[in-house]
Order: C-alpha cells, then sequence, then structure tokens
C-alpha cells in the first residue's frame, strides 16, 4: 500500500470519450502548480497529431508535458517530489510496448512497483476495454487480456479508482 505521508495515487479509467483525461486535469489542477503531464502517445498519423494537439491546448500555463511513449517508469522516476503528475494513458503505453515486441509482463510489474511509491498526487488515465465484446483476433485478445491484467494490477496499488462514464466520475476505490 502506498505510503500517503509521501503521495496518493488515483486511477482513473473509463471508455473511449468518457471524460477520463479532463477528469484527470481538474483532479490535478487542484494542487498547486507546476503540474507534470506525461504522454505516452506517438503520432503516427494526423488524427493521432490532432488529438494530441486537442490534449495539449486544452492544458494552460503550469503544465509541463514529458514524452514517454515506452520509459514510463523512468519518467516517473525522474519526477521531484510532491509534484502533481498526470499520466495519460496506460493503454497507449501498453500499445507501444505490444508493437515493439517487450515483455509486457516486465514492464507492467515494472511500472506497478514505481506507482506503488507515489511521492505527490499522481494520477493515472487508463481504458476498460474489457466490457464489450471478445474480440475477433489473437492480438486484440492479447491486448485486451492485457490491458486488463495492467489495469488490476495499479488499481490494487492505488489509494481510490474512479471509473468514468458520461462524463461522471463513479468511486470504484
Amino acid at each position: 500500500m502506498p505510503d500517503r505521508a509521501k503521495g496518493r495515487l488515483t486511477l482513473i479509467v473509463g471508455g473511449a470519450r468518457s471524460g477520463k483525461s479532463a477528469h484527470a486535469e481538474t483532479l490535478a489542477t487542484a494542487s498547486p502548480s507546476p503540474w507534470t503531464y506525461i504522454a505516452t502517445a506517438q503520432a503516427y498519423d494526423d488524427e493521432m497529431r490532432e488529438r494530441i494537439a486537442l490534449h495539449r491546448s486544452r492544458r494552460g500555463e503550469g503544465w509541463v508535458t514529458v514524452d514517454a511513449p515506452l520509459d514510463l517508469t523512468g519518467a516517473i522516476e525522474a519526477l521531484p517530489d510532491h509534484q502533481p503528475v498526470l499520466i495519460d494513458c496506460l493503454t497507449l503505453w501498453l500499445t507501444n510496448h505490444m508493437l515493439a515486441d517487450h515483455d509486457i509482463e516486465a514492464e507492467c510489474r515494472r511500472l506497478s512497483d514505481v506507482l506503488s511509491r507515489p511521492r505527490g498526487p499522481w494520477f493515472v488515465v487508463s481504458n476498460e476495454v474489457g466490457l464489450g465484446i471478445v474480440p475477433d483476433n489473437a492480438l486484440a485478445r492479447r491486448f485486451r487480456d492485457a490491458a486488463g491484467r495492467l489495469n488490476q494490477q495499479v488499481a490494487a496499488v492505488a489509494d481510490s479508482v474512479l471509473m468514468m462514464v458520461a462524463g461522471l466520475p463513479l468511486k470504484v476505490k
């Protein structure tokens, strides 16, 4: 369990366009700036570049952006103590590792270990991808299963877990 004297970890899960990132930004900015936004997305096409631009435009002064599409653990470890941090998002980070053919279980364990020791108010965004039908191909099933396991690992070490539904946060833990 995290040392609450040093920090708190909040996991925010939900489906696509459920309001996860916007809610996480609201929670993070309740603490004094500067706020660190650790981005895991990679812009491989115009549509993704537009999504990234939208997220950046929504954040105002006081935000520092750190790009960590693969070395999320290293980016978190390099953070100063007591700083509010928003990590967006675990499922993109997981995708990056799967596409690079990395050891997913080892990477997820490393990340969960670092997240179990928050040194400030940390907010982690992740997609809940297991509520739909069983995917029709092996890669999609492997991703869905890995994302579910990762969310469980992070939820286990989190102080609180919120699930976003239609822009509304539901307290899970």
